[in-house]
C-alpha cells in the first residue's frame, strides 16, 4: 500500500507509548475504513482489519499490541488485539458482553479497563488483563465514558453527563468509589476528564472546568485532592493532553473555526502559545523531548500530519487545491454576531467591480451536533461544490462550539428555531452584499444539520429554492421513542421533558408539523440500521410531503448512522449533486465543474 492514504484523516495516528516510531491508524481500503499499523523507522504500513462495513476505532498499547473494535451494523461489538507486526487475532476481553464502545484504556502493566453501553441505556465498566476475562467493576443505567487509566492500573476515571453537567469519577480496580469531581451538592460547572499523567507514580488526572463563560485547566490527585488552576483560562473551547515526560500540558483551543496551542505548566503557572499555521488543528499530541505531531488543514487544503521532531508521519494522498476564494464574515443579528466561512466560486466574487455581475447559486452546508462547529478545513463537498461553480456558506449557529459558553447554551426560542433564525440572517446578509443569488440559495445537512434544513423549509418556505437532508431528525416524538437512551436523555434536557409531558414544545419544533407548507424541492436520505436518527420517523416525514403535494425525492442507505464505507458517501455526494443541477439555476459560464475524485471520510452526528 505504501505511505499515501486516501481517506480523510480526523485524527493523528496513535502512537505507541514505548516507542512512538510505531504507530496505528485508520486509513482507506478499497473505499472503507479499516485500521492500519505504521512503522516509521521503515516506512511501511501493514493493513490489520478488512470488515465489509470498515473499521474504526482503534488503539495501540505499551506493549505493542494493536486495538480494534468489532462491531455490527448498530455499533455493538468487541474488542479484538493482535501484535504490532501480525500473527493471531484474539479476543481483548473474552466473555465480555456485546455493546457499544464508550472508551479504552490499557495501562503499563498490561491492565484493561473498558466501557460498554448496554442494550438498555446503561453502561459496563470493565477491568481485566489483556486477553482474559474481565470483571464488571460498575454497571449504570445511565451514559458512562472511561476516562483513563494509571500507569500502574490502579485507578481509573470515569464521565459522566447528566442534565447537561459533566461529572467525573474515579474509582479502584475493584470499583471502590475514591472521588466524584464536582463534589455533589456543589456547583460551578462541569468538568471533562482528559486522562491521568502517564508519568509513573503521579496518579494525577487532567480535567478542563467548564465554567459559565470560561474554560480553564483542573487537576486531582488522591493526595491533594482538586486543584483548580484558574489563573489559565480560556473563552472558547479547549481540549488537553499531558505531555508524556514532564508536567506540561498541550492544550487545543478551537476559536472562531480556527485553532491555537498552548504550552501549559500548571504547576510554575506559565502558559506560552505553540506556533502553527492559521488553519485548523483537526488532532496535536505532544510527544517525548518536547516534540510534537499535529494534523494540519484548511479551507483550501487536506489535511497533512506534520512533526517538529523528524519522525516520519504517515501522508494523506493529496488532493488539488480547492479552487475559488475562502473568506468568512460576521453577520450581526439581535443575539449576537453570526461567523459564517464562505467559499466563492471565482476568486473575484468579492469585488464591486467583478466581471461576472450575476452572483452564484449558494449552498448552505449546516453542520451537525449541535455541539460542534464548522472549520476552517478541508471539506470534500465544500470542494465539489465549489468545483462545480457554487457559492458555499457554513454558518456556526447558536448552540455551536467554539465561541464560548454561552453562544454554545443560547436556545432561547425553543428546540431547532434559533438555529432556523440565524440561517436566515446570513442569507440576507449574503445576498444583501451581491454575494449569492437571491433566487438560488440551497440548504444541505447531516443529521442535526439535516433537521434543521426540514426545520427551515418548512418554517420559512419562501427563502430556500431546495434542500438536501442526509439521515435527518423529522418527527421528534417518533424519534425521541425510537432512538438510543442516551438521546432520549438528551432531547428531555433539551424540550424539558418527554413528548406525554411537553407535547407542545416537541411539535413547536419538529419538521413533521411544518411538511405540509414546504415548497422547495427535497432530497431525503435515510439510512434502514440508523439508530440515532431512525428510518421509521423519515418515513413518516416522507408521508406527509407526499400527501401534501411537495416533490421530493428519496434515497436509503443499508447502513447505520455512522458508516465507514466510502461508497456510501460517494452515492449520497453524487446524488445530492444531481439534484441540485436540477433544481438552482447553472452556475455561471465558464465556472469549474469537475470535483475531485474523491470525497472525504464520514460525516457524523
Amino acid at each position: 500500500m505504501g505511505d499515501g492514504f486516501k481517506v480523510f484523516l480526523g485524527a493523528l495516528p496513535e502512537a505507541c507509548p514505548s516507542d512512538v516510531r510505531r504507530m496505528v491508524l485508520t486509513a482507506d481500503a478499497d473505499g472503507r475504513c479499516e485500521v492500519f499499523t505504521w512503522d516509521a523507522a521503515t516506512r511501511t504500513t501493514r493493513q490489520v482489519t478488512d470488515r465489509p462495513q470498515g473499521t474504526v476505532h482503534c488503539a495501540l498499547d505499551a506493549d505493542g499490541y494493536v486495538w480494534w473494535f468489532d462491531e455490527d451494523a448498530q455499533g455493538r461489538g468487541h474488542w479484538w488485539f493482535q501484535a504490532f507486526d501480525g500473527g493471531c487475532r484474539l479476543p481483548g476481553l473474552p466473555g465480555a458482553p456485546a455493546g457499544l464502545p464508550r472508551g479504552l484504556a490499557v495501562a503499563a502493566d498490561g491492565t484493561v479497563a473498558a466501557a460498554l453501553a448496554t442494550r438498555h441505556g446503561g453502561t459496563s465498566v470493565l477491568v481485566g488483563r489483556r486477553g482474559r476475562a474481565p470483571r464488571e467493576i460498575l454497571g449504570t443505567t445511565g451514559e458512562v465514558r472511561l476516562g483513563g487509566i494509571t500507569p500502574e492500573g490502579d485507578l481509573v476515571a470515569l464521565t459522566t453527563v447528566s442534565d447537561g453537567a459533566a461529572t467525573v469519577s474515579v474509582v479502584t480496580p475493584t470499583g471502590r468509589l475514591v472521588a466524584t469531581l464536582p463534589r455533589p451538592g456543589t456547583t460551578g460547572g462541569g468538568f471533562w476528564c482528559r486522562g491521568f499523567s502517564p508519568r509513573p507514580g503521579r496518579s494525577e488526572l487532567l480535567l478542563v472546568h467548564e465554567l459559565e463563560d470560561r474554560y480553564h485547566l483542573a487537576t486531582w490527585t488522591e493526595r491533594h485532592g482538586l486543584v483548580s488552576h484558574s489563573w489559565c483560562a480560556f473563552d472558547t473551547e479547549i481540549t488537553a493532553r499531558w505531555y508524556p515526560d514532564t508536567d506540561e500540558v498541550l492544550v487545543r483551543q478551537e476559536r472562531h473555526g480556527r485553532s491555537l496551542l498552548h504550552r501549559v505548566s500548571p504547576h510554575r503557572r506559565t502558559r506560552h502559545v505553540v506556533p502553527t499555521p492559521a488553519g485548523s488543528l483537526l488532532d496535536a499530541a505532544p510527544r517525548p523531548g518536547g516534540g510534537l505531531h499535529y494534523l494540519w488543514t484548511d479551507t483550501a487544503h487536506p489535511p497533512v500530519a506534520r512533526a517538529t521532531d523528524g519522525v516520519a508521519l504517515p501522508v494523506p494522498g493529496l488532493l488539488p487545491r480547492v479552487p475559488g476564494r475562502h473568506t468568512d464574515l460576521w453577520t450581526p443579528t439581535p443575539d449576537g454576531p453570526v461567523h459564517t466561512l464562505l467559499s466563492l466560486p471565482r476568486p473575484d466574487d468579492d469585488r464591486a467591480d467583478r466581471a461576472h455581475p450575476v452572483p452564484p447559486p449558494a449552498v448552505f452546508l449546516v453542520h451537525g451536533g449541535p455541539a460542534d462547529h464548522d472549520r476552517d478545513a478541508y471539506d470534500a463537498t465544500v470542494h465539489s461544490l465549489v468545483a462545480s461553480g457554487y457559492a458555499v456558506a457554513r454558518v456556526n449557529y447558536r448552540g455551536s462550539t467554539g465561541y464560548g459558553p454561552r453562544w454554545r447554551r443560547a436556545f432561547a426560542r425553543g428546540v431547532g428555531h434559533p438555529q432556523v433564525d440565524d440561517l436566515a440572517a446570513v442569507r440576507a446578509d449574503l445576498v444583501g452584499r451581491g454575494l449569492v443569488d437571491d433566487r438560488a440559495t440551497a440548504l444541505w445537512g447531516v443529521s442535526w444539520g439535516a433537521y434543521l434544513v426540514l426545520l427551515a423549509l418548512g418554517t420559512r418556505p419562501g427563502l430556500w429554492q431546495a434542500g438536501v437532508a442526509v439521515k435527518p431528525v423529522a418527527d421528534w416524538v417518533s424519534a425521541h421513542r425510537m432512538t438510543t437512551p442516551a438521546l432520549r436523555a438528551l432531547d428531555i434536557r433539551w424540550f424539558g421533558g418527554t413528548p406525554e409531558q411537553v407535547p407542545e414544545r416537541y411539535a413547536d419544533s419538529s419538521p413533521l408539523t411544518y411538511a405540509a407548507d414546504v415548497t422547495a424541492p427535497l432530497l431525503v436520505v435515510g439510512a434502514d440500521q440508523d439508530v440515532k436518527c431512525p428510518p421509521e420517523q423519515i418515513r413518516s416525514y416522507l408521508d406527509a410531503l407526499t400527501a401534501a403535494g411537495v416533490p421530493h425525492e428519496q434515497m436509503w442507505l443499508d447502513t447505520g448512522h455512522d458508516g465507514y464505507d466510502g461508497a456510501a458517501h460517494v452515492a449520497v455526494l453524487r446524488r445530492s449533486l444531481t439534484f441540485l443541477s436540477r433544481q438552482l439555476p447553472a452556475p455561471a459560464p465558464g465556472a469549474p465543474s469537475r470535483p475531485p475524485a474523491r470525497p472525504g471520510g464520514p460525516r457524523s452526528r
